[in-house]
């Protein structure tokens, strides 16, 4: 068990926590979210002992081991792969070390012998003989060929290197495994890998993600980091989420009887419970969820961005045909003769691993890129808005606010007034609008990309990684315009939850082929006959 007690820390003049006092207990997964910049990565750091708090402390249970995915994917380059996954248990690999040391000795004394003896029981209780092949199951279930186990770290790609520290942390079984961002770069099977690992994990987990789909796969509780406290809530990100919402609305329309509301949070709760059945802690969740009472969902203080697209004309029937496209890059060919039809209500997902095919028919389409072979014909009442993955050269260099880039992008003369309200409504307010758009973070670009997009009224959306960047709060806004989008859409995103919320047709582009369904993204995965077509078109 971790306990916090009146834990503070402010950086100047800003409070990032104030008084903190919780306990994280052993069987649970806890969901750590908040706004950007609320402290989350902050907070998991106080709990590692990496940063000290100003007041109160954190204490571990004795002799309970604490494990931490690192974000530091050069730390170990001249490593073998196998090794820094046994380095997750620290005490583990320093027995390890000095006996293969002693082991070594040319004149190996009696005291050596002495101490070898002692570290050989050491090593039989801290499960050592299993530890090779423990460390190869965590790489082999994250998709780390067997290959690549005995390579240096410096030989694999960014991708398994961030795979490799996640079996590190995941190693050992951990008594506290405290994780940030762990499905960053990782590929559908190493999620859904993950998301079983964590579902069966039997100690305690506290993790911080943007993937509301594995959130809700794998958290027994969401602990909200929101005006600098942090509250704990039964249930998973979708429970935390409607019941912040349906607080929000009884704090804004005090009129309303408070029974009424009681009802319906019951039913609400109820609602939750019935579907609370995916994982060992079901009985005792439905046990505290139907103890909740209208006092202890409290409302949010955070905002929501307004998303929503409307199209200026009506779409017709023929939208798009793309007849036998190829193209090579580097001497690669990232598009093989791919053919299609779009069709009118068409909201197509491009999913596989390959994420530079899906790009470069991104740019194909939006006309940003000449094909080597083959051609594609936009429908006459189509009208196309793109968002690309990386959108640097939108806002490198640009001197002007906020208000004269996006006027820029308006199809008509619209005032400042307008503008403003308009890039209000996208979260930017007061002077906030007079930001140079060269120093706009991340998640400020995106939001200007879409503000851009609105703008333009297109009858069919382009979107390669619209989510990259965004907070959950971002997400849900995007994911909930695009739902209710009147238009088509083409769009590629890792977001489970968004894929399978909004697309209606799945497109995977294989190195060996295109695979083309009309069906939502979970009866993709999980027809495992096409799964198993699938397979073989990517050997």
């Amino acid at each position: 068990m971790i306990t916090v007690n009146n834990v503070s820390l402010r950086y100047g003049d800003r409070k990032l926590f104030e008084d903190i006092n919780i306990k994280f207990t052993p069987g649970n997964c806890y969901g750590l979210i908040g706004a950007n910049g609320a402290g989350k990565s902050t907070f998991l750091k106080i709990l590692s002992g990496e940063i000290e708090s100003q007041t109160g402390s954190v204490t571990i249970t004795p002799g309970e081991r604490l494990a931490v995915l690192k974000q530091d994917h050069f730390q170990y380059e001249e490593e073998e792969v196998l090794k820094v996954v046994i380095m997750g248990h620290a005490r583990l690999y320093e027995v390890m070390q000095e006996k293969d040391a002693i082991y070594m000795k040319a004149d190996f004394s009696e005291e050596d012998g002495m101490r070898a003896a002692e570290l050989e029981g050491e090593f039989a209780e801290l499960n050592g003989w299993e530890a090779e092949s423990e460390a190869a199951i965590l790489l082999k279930g994250l998709g780390i060929d067997e290959g690549l186990h005995t390579k240096k770290m410096a030989e694999l790609s960014g991708a398994d290197k961030v795979k490799v520290l996640l079996a590190q942390a995941l190693f050992g079984k951990p008594d506290i495994l405290l994780l940030d961002e762990p499905t960053n770069h990782l590929d559908i099977k190493a999620i859904q890998w993950l998301e079983e690992f964590l579902i069966n994990f039997e100690n305690t987990v506290i993790v911080v993600s943007h993937d509301r789909h594995f959130l809700n796969k794998v958290c027994t509780h969401i602990a909200d980091l929101d005006f600098s406290k942090i509250q704990i809530y039964v249930g998973n990100y979708d429970f935390w989420y409607e019941s912040s919402q349906l607080a929000q609305r009884m704090a804004q329309d005090a009129n309303k009887k408070k029974e009424e509301k009681i009802k319906e949070l019951q039913a609400f709760i109820a609602r939750f419970s019935a579907n609370a059945s995916k994982s060992r802690q079901a009985t005792s969740r439905k046990k505290l969820l139907d103890k909740i009472t209208l006092d202890d969902i409290q409302p949010s203080s955070r905002r929501y961005p307004f998303v929503g697209f409307s199209p200026e004309r009506e779409i017709g029937n023929d939208l798009l045909r793309v007849d036998q496209l190829s193209k090579t890059i580097d001497g690669v060919k990232v598009l093989d003769n791919i053919s299609f039809t779009m069709n009118k209500d068409d909201k197509i997902a491009l999913v596989g691993t390959n994420e530079n095919a899906k790009t470069t028919l991104f740019k194909i389409l939006a006309g940003e890129m000449e094909p080597d072979e083959g051609s594609y014909k936009w429908g006459v009442t189509t009208s196309q808005a793109y968002f690309p993955k990386d959108n640097s050269e939108y806002f490198e260099g640009s001197d002007v606010n906020l208000v004269e880039w996006l006027r820029q992008f308006s199809p008509k003369d619209d005032s400042e007034s307008f503008l403003r309200g308009f890039l209000g409504r996208m979260l930017f307010s007061g002077e906030e609008v007079l930001k140079k758009a060269s120093v706009l973070s991340g998640g400020e670009k995106v939001r200007c990309m879409l503000s851009k997009m609105m703008l333009s009224g297109a009858n069919v959306l382009l979107l390669d990684e619209p989510t990259n960047h965004l907070d959950l709060e971002s997400i849900t806004a995007l994911n909930n315009g695009l739902i209710s989008f009147k238009g088509s859409i083409i769009f590629a995103s890792h977001d489970h939850q968004f894929v399978q919320t909004i697309a209606n047709r799945i497109i995977d582009l294989t190195p060996k082929g295109m695979i083309d369904k009309q069906m939502t993204y979970n009866e993709y995965l999980e027809d495992d006959n096409l799964q198993k077509q699938v397979e073989q078109m990517y050997m």
